[in-house]
């Protein structure tokens, strides 16, 4: 059995309303809270309702909020048992979670392993074949180039979406419904994705025009227990199991 330390104190890595969040759960819990800010957000309400507040950087969130080794030196300096990334910037991020463990804090959320097999979409997809679970058509391999997109679109059919093979949160997406369009959604594509994760690597799936977002959100801990939280419908409201 995995020996789990005494949280104190936690750093919220994050800004708006999922850092809020975290500090109502720390607040009730009985936990000190740590906020982060870039210079816009100096008088968020985040950082107005965190027990401590420390600066990161300037408005750029590669400068401020991607920055993981300056927020692992606040963690320090502020002496927090455990870092939350809260969702977005670099809560799917493998190397921030690494530093993490190696400073002698504890991430809470999944294992680096985990993060990497999930965070990317490429790998994602190739577990999800190996687990026999059926799959939109794509490829399972960053594209080289504009021409091999094109071999893909027609083998696939338009329309297609290209995708960051380490994107969340609707960055570097495009769609595509004809050839004319192929090359400046890819390079459009390829570019959100370096500005937004600092991964060039994008692919092809077929576009699914008109989908119903269905997700189900699931708790595990350090001990084995997993459990199904809820169940998730685009135009439906969050339904308890």
């Amino acid at each position: 059995m995995t020996t789990i330390k005494k949280i104190k104190k936690i750093l919220i890595a994050n800004r708006g309303e999922i850092a809020v969040r975290v500090l109502r759960s720390c607040r009730d819990m009985g936990i000190t809270s740590v906020a982060v800010y870039s210079d816009p957000d100096r008088n968020a309400l985040h950082v107005r309702r965190a027990d401590e507040a420390y600066h990161i950087g300037p408005a750029a969130p590669a400068q401020s909020y991607l920055n993981w080794k300056k927020i692992i030196e606040v963690a320090k300096k502020s002496k927090a048992d455990a870092i939350h990334p809260g969702y977005g910037f670099l809560s799917e991020n493998t190397e921030f979670a690494k530093e993490i463990e190696k400073a002698g804090i504890t991430f809470i959320g999944p294992n680096p392993d985990v993060i990497y097999n999930m965070g990317s979409k490429i790998e994602s997809r190739k577990i999800a074949e190996a687990a026999g679970i059926p799959l939109i058509p794509g490829i399972q391999h960053p594209l080289q180039d504009v021409e091999e997109a094109a071999e893909v679109a027609k083998k696939i059919g338009y329309p297609i979406l290209i995708k960051a093979a380490a994107g969340g949160g609707g960055k570097g997406m495009r769609e595509v419904h004809s050839e004319k369009d192929l090359k400046s959604a890819f390079s459009m594509a390829q570019n959100e994705a370096i500005a937004s994760f600092n991964d060039k690597d994008v692919y092809i799936e077929k576009l699914i025009e008109g989908p119903h977002h269905i997700e189900v959100q699931v708790f595990g801990d350090h001990h084995g227990n997993v459990v199904p939280l809820s169940f998730y419908h685009r135009r439906n409201s969050a339904k308890r199991l």
